[in-house]
């Protein structure tokens, strides 16, 4: 048997009918599903399975429809005995991380990314701003971008994408700058708000009481935060990192360069779609790299794992 490093995608990765799937076959998956319900005071089962998809990208709608996703599929990898060696979350996937890890609860988990959603949406409305992805620029020509335009890097994802943020008519100067000192392409996103930005600065401040109530257990396995690529050592440090991680920069791309260089081969993406495992493929194409969001990659995965 293979040892896996169990990788939690965020905010983007959803669509209408994820986890559909797993919820029809798994009754275990159901009864995740029901308790998340009423955790969450909604019907997170009609919300992925039905939308409709205006609903579902609400900020504070998505955050905890897909961890509740994530963690169904981790339901069913415990269910085959397969459980990770190490994990690793996108942003919002790094509470799905925590829980795999033995850090956090599910009432906790889920908690935490409802408020989550909820105060970065409301920051969005008092800052509003965009985000864009640079591909095929330099780290230090993103940099020097960012100190001209007053915009801030969001996310380092893969050697060729490094995603700003910030107020909507800097990200449009500096998507235009990028252009002319010759990135292939700047690409704005699809997303609500400038996240991971200074523009957070209201959703981390009502955040951490929120994260402060919350029990961190120590981890039960090696997990690295999206805030410093680096393992957490104890729950103490939990706490400050999920703050922080509101308007810091998520470092993915030195994220699964570290957990290479622990020795770890084989990956997998627990959750819907397969974004993480394309950043892994352009990250570092020597590993191995699956992912886990119904019957069919399930079974896939299941082969490659005799």
């Amino acid at each position: 048997m293979r040892e896996w490093v169990f990788l939690f995608p965020g905010q983007g990765s959803q669509y209408v009918g994820m986890g559909r799937d797993f919820y029809e076959n798994y009754a275990e998956v159901r009864e995740l599903f029901s308790i998340a319900g009423d955790l969450l005071e909604m019907d997170v089962a009609k919300l992925c399975f039905e939308g409709p998809e205006e609903m579902l990208v609400l900020t504070e709608n998505v955050q905890p429809a897909i961890t509740v996703v994530n963690l169904a599929c981790l339901t069913v990898l415990h269910l085959h005995e397969i459980y990770p060696a190490a994990a690793a979350g996108h942003s919002l996937g790094e509470y799905s991380a925590l829980y795999a890890a033995g850090v956090l609860g599910l009432r906790d988990v889920l908690k935490l990314v409802r408020w989550r959603g909820k105060l970065m949406h409301e920051a969005s409305l008092q800052e509003p701003g965009s985000m864009a992805a640079i591909i095929d620029l330099t780290p230090d020509k993103v940099r020097e971008i960012c100190v001209a335009c007053d915009v801030e890097v969001a996310n380092i994802n893969c050697p060729d994408q490094i995603v700003i943020t910030g107020p909507h008519e800097l990200v449009e100067r500096a998507i235009a700058l990028g252009t002319e000192v010759g990135a292939q392409k700047c690409i704005k996103l699809n997303v609500s708000g400038p996240w991971h930005s200074r523009c957070m600065a209201y959703a981390r401040e009502r955040f951490e009481p929120v994260v402060r109530e919350c029990t961190f257990r120590e981890p039960q396995i090696p997990i690295l935060h999206n805030v410093d690529s680096l393992p957490l050592q104890a729950a103490k440090d939990a706490p400050e990192r999920l703050i922080e991680q509101i308007c810091r920069p998520v470092l993915w791309k030195q994220s699964m360069e570290r957990l290479v260089s622990f020795g770890r081969r084989n990956f997998v993406e627990v959750g819907p779609k397969k974004v993480l495992r394309g950043l892994m493929r352009r990250i570092d194409r020597t590993v191995k790299v699956l992912n886990v969001e119904d019957s069919a990659s399930l079974a896939s995965f299941l082969q490659a794992n005799q």
